[in-house]
């Protein structure tokens, strides 16, 4: 089996009393990009300042290519760790040139060959023709790519990045993301990235590791993490959920879209339901065209490449009884649907995007 490039084992850390990193494991192989991904405060930041050894490890171990690197007794310094750093923001040294910028790590390279070096990576991430620059003169997408060729420039087995995408306007996110995605993966080196953007996650990673509170909730490839959520918090984390509360009966769920599998779940258990709102097809309510739960269009808005109709079904659900509350459901639809207000429509399930849960599983 292969070694991992960089191998976190049973690692914990606190701020004073605040357990940041609570027992993590995680493993990063040869030519993958792992995203820790989660949101603000989880403790990803720490795990990455552990892993390059810019935090002192308290509990665990870090191994890089089979080395341990820290584990309480040993501790290797940072600049000894063949490790490419990319920080928030960029760290670039604004007296030094680009060229100069890369060139700073490869001290042990002849000056000529540290110029080679730098040249050549500089021109791996398109800013070959802007060696003689310095940093105030580049936009915020160019001095991330000089950043990612200092990082690479002394050919790291293992690059960190923290929200390197963070800094950029929405209009350059996309593209620079897809210009430092195909550098790493054709660099060869194990990556770590972390960022607190799922759809960022989605795109970027060959495996999403996805923290709560310190821990690992739940690793994976993306679309295991979207179409397989281990929890609540996993499936809601990547987006818009409708939640409908129910009760296990014989089995079953029952619910105004219809009746779901309850799986292992004991009878008489509270759940919540989580729906995607792409799970829910429309379709005219008339002439007996579908058999899906009747439902009346409150509004309708278009978000660019789909639309998101809010819809009311007169049937509620509150504990899992039926008490003649409305309910109300969101449906995302491809492309232009914008049906007006009080249209009746039929709403059909697909089951494979609804997820029950015990409903005391979800923390707050």
């Amino acid at each position: 089996m292969t070694t991992p490039s960089l191998h976190l084992d049973r690692v914990s850390h606190w701020y004073d009393t605040v357990q940041a990193v609570d027992d993590l494991s995680l493993a990063v192989y040869p030519g993958e990009l792992v995203c820790l991904l989660g949101p603000s405060g989880c403790g990803k930041t720490t795990v990455l300042r552990l892993a390059a050894g810019l935090e002192a490890l308290q509990a665990g171990s870090v191994r890089l290519d089979g080395r341990t690197v820290a584990d309480g007794r040993i501790d290797v310094p940072p600049e000894a760790r063949s490790v490419g750093l990319v920080f928030q923001d960029y760290a670039l040294f604004p007296h030094l040139t680009v060229r100069e910028n890369v060139m700073f790590g490869l001290h042990k390279l002849s000056r000529a060959e540290r110029r080679r070096r730098a040249e050549a990576t500089l021109r791996q991430v398109g800013m070959a023709e802007a060696g003689d620059s310095h940093p105030h003169m580049l936009s915020g997408g160019q001095q991330q790519r000089v950043a990612v060729a200092r990082a690479l420039a002394p050919q790291p087995r293992v690059m960190l990045l923290d929200e390197p995408f963070s800094g950029l306007d929405v209009s350059l996110r996309q593209q620079v993301r897809d210009e430092t995605l195909h550098v790493l993966k054709n660099s060869g080196a194990a990556t770590l990235m972390v960022t607190h953007d799922p759809d960022e996650a989605m795109f970027m990673a060959d495996r999403v590791a996805l923290m709560r509170a310190g821990r690992l909730e739940q690793v994976g490839i993306p679309c295991e993490l979207y179409n397989s959520p281990a929890s609540p918090f996993v499936a809601s984390f990547f987006g818009d959920v409708n939640r409908i509360p129910a009760v296990v009966r014989n089995g079953c769920v029952s619910t105004p879209l219809g009746p779901l599998d309850a799986g292992a779940l004991h009878e008489g258990t509270p759940v919540e339901v989580l729906v995607r709102p792409e799970a829910l097809r429309l379709q005219p309510a008339s002439a007996g065209a579908a058999d899906g739960a009747a439902a009346q269009v409150v509004t309708a808005r278009l978000l660019g490449r789909s639309s998101m109709v809010h819809l009311s079904l007169a049937n509620g659900y509150m504990n899992g009884h039926a008490n003649g509350e409305p309910l109300h459901l969101h449906a995302r639809i491809p492309g232009r649907f914008l049906p007006s207000e009080a249209t009746e429509l039929a709403v059909n399930l697909d089951r494979s995007q609804a997820f029950v849960f015990p409903r005391e599983a979800e923390a707050g």
